[in-house]
């Protein structure tokens, strides 16, 4: 077996790459581990806290005991089927903020400014947004849905309502001009089914006699006189070579890319020693830099019964499934975030830096409910944690899953900027427009109200956001910590990329689903060495105010 191009893993930036490589001509093979995305439980937006916890769709990672969080192990899902995580993640869709592409280029990523990657964004979408027309920031005419929930609930729009109350800016349009503010959520979602990467990009991809996709497990990167010339992969239990006559681009995740790239040979010398890993390039940045989001889930009793805990019980849950099965509508056509909010955590802070996703039930995400009944919640926590971690080899078996830590909360800051959190949470749900509905805190719970009993709280129940990136890092050739230049090379190696969430210098704002399906697609335009979109001059919005004032 033999192509232009072998992709390790058909997530979203490889299922990106194998539409626009192959749309281009040339021949590719997806590698990928996992199966089949059919069936309700993935395709059914309402029924997300599923698929992220069924073996059969999920790696099942988990960290290593977290030192500040208690010694606590926390899941890290990745998707392991087509689609990758965009067919178990909660579908929300946030491209990021300007100035953390801005901050990209400026620490090395040269041509990955705001204004080089906003085309890709535009041309990965097509946009079912506001009533107003798509403008210089959205895209009419990608392969990605991107649309709106109904936020037919009151409670979405008291939670728009309260962060006016409370001084803050509304957007109409977090991923267009202006992020910061409170307004409607979009997500990956097209009439009532789940968009992943695998229903926008690799379905389309495979109809081409071009593409193929083999169901193996990459076990290493072939690499022949200091060239990477194919892919060891294991399938049927037999060990076989799928050879790559252009180059090999991993996109495996910024939990397995570094790893094939250590089991590879690239690496930091000392580890490979270690294992008995004789050493191809040493790159000590492969699998450092490791990022994530945090957060906690605020939660509130609710005084009238208009929430989805009506439906928390087996006859609903029946009744929604049911209902979507038949109409493709209905709760179950949502994913329920459906309003948002993106904040400065204090002045001086010249872009956002807290998070808000709501939604209108009190309920964890691995579905298990809250004990009081109705309740809705905000799930917050900062942007910008400067904790890193790192993702290392336990043993040169390929079987044998990396040592994933995090780090989380290892820096000083970590601590303040969570402590912000809560009390700005606190004083959103106490504006006028939630009177009508809060009965109660139920967590953290007015009682905790000192920073050591704040402090407490997050160390039992911060949760991941399953956001991990930046594990082969993008940056100058010269700089001996990035993994990969500008154009996705792995530094050292001949006929290598590597194209997913593992190349972010740092972690975006909000969710990664979109700027890793953004990766895959510029990724794809250096790989063809036919030049990038002609850079863009839209001005994103900045607050006049934000040396002066929080809000």
């Amino acid at each position: 077996m033999e192509a232009d191009y072998v992709i390790v893993g058909a997530g979203s930036a490889g299922c990106a790459m194998a539409y626009r490589l192959s749309e281009a001509g040339r021949s590719v093979i997806v590698i990928e581990h996992g199966g089949s995305d059919a069936g309700p439980f993935i395709q059914m937006p309402g029924a997300l806290s599923y698929p992220m916890n069924m073996p059969m769709y999920d790696w099942g990672f988990r960290t290593e005991p977290e030192p500040h969080l208690g010694n606590r192990t926390l899941a890290t899902p990745r998707g392991k089927v087509i689609g990758g995580s965009s067919s178990i993640n909660g579908m929300v869709f946030v491209r990021g903020h300007a100035r953390d592409f801005d901050h990209w280029a400026e620490s090395g990523a040269a041509g990955w400014s705001y204004a080089d990657v906003l085309p890709y964004f535009r041309r990965m979408e097509t946009w079912h947004g506001g009533n107003g027309e798509p403008g210089e920031f959205r895209g009419t005419s990608g392969p990605l849905h991107v649309t709106r929930g109904p936020r037919t609930n009151p409670l979405f729009h008291a939670f728009v309502e309260a962060g006016r109350q409370a001084g803050y800016e509304v957007t109409s349009d977090y991923n267009g001009q202006k992020q910061e503010g409170f307004g409607a959520m979009e997500a990956t979602i097209f009439k009532g089914r789940r968009w992943s990467a695998a229903n926008a990009y690799l379905k389309p991809a495979l109809k081409r006699p071009n593409c193929t996709l083999v169901r193996a497990f990459a076990r290493r990167v072939v690499i022949e006189g200091g060239r990477a010339t194919g892919v060891e992969v294991e399938r049927g239990g037999a060990v076989e070579v799928i050879r790559a006559r252009a180059e090999v681009v991993l996109a495996a995740s910024s939990i397995n890319t570094p790893k094939i790239l250590m089991l590879s040979g690239i690496g930091a010398a000392s580890h490979l020693a270690e294992h008995g890993i004789a050493v191809v390039a040493d790159r000590p940045g492969v699998g450092a830099n490791l990022q994530d989001h945090l957060e906690i889930y605020m939660q509130f009793a609710s005084r009238q019964p208009i929430t989805l805990y009506k439906y928390w019980n087996l006859f609903g849950k029946a009744w929604v499934g049911a209902h979507w099965l038949l109409t493709g509508g209905g709760i179950g056509a949502s994913n329920q975030f459906e309003s948002c909010a993106f904040i400065r955590s204090d002045k001086g802070v010249d872009y956002p830096d807290i998070q808000y996703h709501f939604l209108p039930i009190a309920v964890r995400y691995d579905g298990k409910a809250a004990a009081e009944g109705h309740g809705f919640q905000a799930h917050v926590g900062p942007m910008r944690s400067k904790s890193r971690g790192a993702i290392t080899l336990k043993s040169a078996d390929p079987k044998a899953a990396p040592r994933i830590f995090f780090n989380y909360m290892s820096h000083p800051d970590d601590w303040s900027e969570f402590r912000k959190c809560v009390r700005l949470t606190r004083e959103i749900f106490a504006q006028e427009a939630f009177a009508p509905f809060v009965r109660h805190e139920i967590q953290p719970g007015a009682a905790v109200a000192s920073d050591a009993e704040i402090d407490a709280f997050i160390r039992e129940h911060a949760e991941s956001a399953y956001h991990p990136c930046g594990t082969a890092r993008m940056g100058r050739r010269d700089d001996p910590m990035a993994v990969v230049d500008p154009e996705c090379r792995v530094i050292g190696v001949e006929g290598l990329r590597v194209a997913d969430s593992s190349i972010f210098p740092r972690i975006t704002n909000g969710n990664l689903n979109a700027p890793s399906i953004m990766v895959g697609e510029k990724a794809s335009d250096h790989i063809l060495g036919k030049g990038t979109l002609s850079p863009a001059n839209s001005e994103p919005w900045t607050s006049p105010h934000w040396r002066t004032a929080q809000r």
